[in-house]
């Protein structure tokens, strides 16, 4: 007997992006359920490769009573009113929003990181999913931190526009032929123009000076990883439409060779090293798009600190910083708690 899952935020691009990974991971779920709000009630969404549709549902009239899983990406908004009412009828919420990471009675998982974390679920049956630049950086972290203690953290992201969802590709793309034929060019959904342009501003600013997903970026790695960890992050949109990457430096308490972080790397589970010191040989977010791996190059010594590495991280924020990470939460809730399926 499989599970009974439902996608909340379907029609997004994480939602589908979630009903893909079940499918092509063969989740064992006896039903899929997609949800969204009422304007999209009826609409017909593919559930991946499978051949199967299916149609929406409403989130108002949705009873979550006898489904197990509820896998959302509608936001802090609506996951506010219905994750609650999903985990008191008895369905397992593993939230994308930010609305329950730093809650201290849920658990924000990487099952390659914290899975034991996990078995804390049941205090309010809700599970958090970290956000896509802290989910990638520490799957390249942990495996280091467990040989050489990672004392400080010093990370500068190139967030692609996905992580800003539909509006932030479509303005991007809109943008950038405008560019090209003259028109009017007026940002909408960013600040500032994004095509052919970074802008070093992501979420909302904060009294420090810092934004919101830098100090999202801080905290969720220490909950995450090690409350120790001192942690600083500037966080950049960049013209890219899927995958972020993100520059690392690592100080550590012991002694850790570029060489010897490469061979922990090289085994590390979610981790790909791709580290040749040629021309292209390093992965660029156009490669990593539709893959699940967390992609580490440019490995090297930081001869100004002690104990330093440098490293290159890049991965689909859409997968392993959403979608994937949320599908793997599951799969691990099922192993070690539900055991419904086979």
């Amino acid at each position: 007997m499989g599970y009974r899952v439902v996608v909340v935020g379907a029609t997004g691009n994480v939602g589908r992006e979630m009903l893909n990974i079940l499918a092509e991971r063969q989740f064992p779920a006896d039903e899929v359920a997609v949800v969204a709000s009422p304007r999209s009630t009826g609409d017909i969404i593919d559930f991946g490769d499978s051949g199967q549709e299916l149609k929406v549902r409403n989130i108002e009239h949705f009873d979550f009573a006898g489904w197990d899983i509820a896998l959302f990406a509608a936001g802090s908004g609506p996951t506010k009113i219905y994750a609650p009412k999903a985990a008191e009828a008895g369905c397992t919420v593993i939230d994308n929003s930010s609305l329950y990471r730093m809650d201290p009675d849920v658990p924000l998982i990487v099952p390659e990181v914290n899975p034991e974390a996990i078995d804390l679920y049941t205090r309010k049956n809700i599970i958090a999913n970290p956000n896509c630049s802290t989910a990638q950086m520490v799957v390249a972290l942990k495996p280091l931190h467990d040989v050489a203690k990672i004392k400080r953290v010093v990370v500068a992201t190139y967030q692609s526009v996905s992580g800003a969802g539909k509006a932030g590709m479509d303005e991007l793309f809109e943008q950038s032929r405008n560019i090209f034929v003259g028109d009017a060019n007026t940002p909408v959904k960013f600040t500032k123009q994004i095509a052919f342009n970074v802008i070093p501003h992501i979420d909302s600013f904060l009294d420090d000076g810092s934004t919101k997903e830098e100090w999202k970026m801080v905290v969720e790695t220490k909950k995450i990883l090690d409350p120790k960890i001192k942690v600083t992050a500037t966080c950049v949109r960049v013209p890219v439409f899927v995958g972020h990457s993100e520059a690392i430096n690592i100080e550590f308490e012991n002694e850790l060779s570029a060489a010897d972080a490469q061979a922990i790397l090289r085994e590390a589970p979610g981790v790909m090293l791709v580290d040749k010191r040629e021309d292209g040989g390093y992965v660029t977010p156009v490669e990593c798009v539709g893959e699940y791996a967390t992609y580490v190059s440019r490995v090297r010594e930081d001869p100004t600190v002690e104990n330093g590495l440098n490293l290159w991280c890049v991965s689909d924020n859409l997968r392993k910083g959403a979608a994937l990470n949320a599908v793997q939460i599951a799969e691990l809730l099922g192993r070690r708690h539900l055991k419904k399926a086979a």
